[in-house]
């Protein structure tokens, strides 16, 4: 999945496949996450967000199904 670089301190890309409604996040520490059951407005509204960081962590994270993708430092 193509991810596109944001503007946080805590993550470094985010991407969103809208056929599956999956989201794919990048954290700072180099690790890579993917949260089932994220629509097109939820993406949406999470790169319009004011702070994409705090959006994703008190709306999405706490609801949203993850699985580990990538547990290692950005090569």
């Amino acid at each position: 999945m193509e991810r596109i670089p944001v503007q946080s301190s805590n993550i470094r890309s985010i991407g969103h496949d809208p056929e599956r409604n999956i989201l794919e996040v990048e954290f700072s520490n180099g690790r890579v996450y993917e949260y089932g059951n994220v629509n097109v407005d939820e993406h949406n509204a999470l790169l319009g967000a004011k702070s994409i960081g705090s959006h994703f962590s008190n709306i999405l994270k706490p609801v949203k199904p993850a699985r580990l993708v990538f547990n290692g430092p950005r090569p």
